[in-house]
């Protein structure tokens, strides 16, 4: 019985498959970061986690998620997402507060996507305890 190959030369099947890694760029397997907090097994808890697992629920055309994690002041009745959107990249530029300690934060970042990138400082609030994204500044 002869074994197939992939274009490689490796033997399918020879070695288990590598997890994805997240996209939220952490270097992670996706059901090990970002994934818990999609999937609701935990909440995020930091603002940057919560930037980082909204990331990863824009790249995954997540709407439940973005807005079930959005502040219910500012949050839109509904979000048009669009499929063709290609993010490829995330870069954290700095927080302030945002820990286990606050009830407020801010994170700065940059999202890359095919053909240029969005620059933004982000709010966020505790609600009942949890982290919730309330409206971010424009940067660039």
């Amino acid at each position: 019985m002869s074994r197939r190959t992939s274009p490689s030369g490796r033997r399918r099947g020879s070695a288990p498959a590598a997890a994805a890694l997240c996209p939220c760029g952490r270097g992670e397997p996706y059901d090990a970061c970002c994934g818990r907090f999609l999937g609701g097994e935990a909440a995020a808890p930091t603002a940057e986690a919560l930037m980082r697992s909204r990331y990863t629920a824009f790249v995954r055309l997540d709407e439940p998620y973005l807005l079930r994690t959005w502040h219910p002041r500012t949050r839109p009745a509904r979000l048009d997402l669009d499929p063709g959107m290609r993010w490829t990249g995330l870069e954290i530029l700095g927080t302030t507060d945002g820990s286990a300690f606050h009830g407020i934060g801010t994170v700065t970042f940059r999202a890359s996507f095919r053909g240029g990138s969005l620059h933004e400082r982000s709010r966020f609030e505790r609600v009942d305890g949890a982290w919730v994204y309330v409206d971010g500044e424009f940067l660039d």
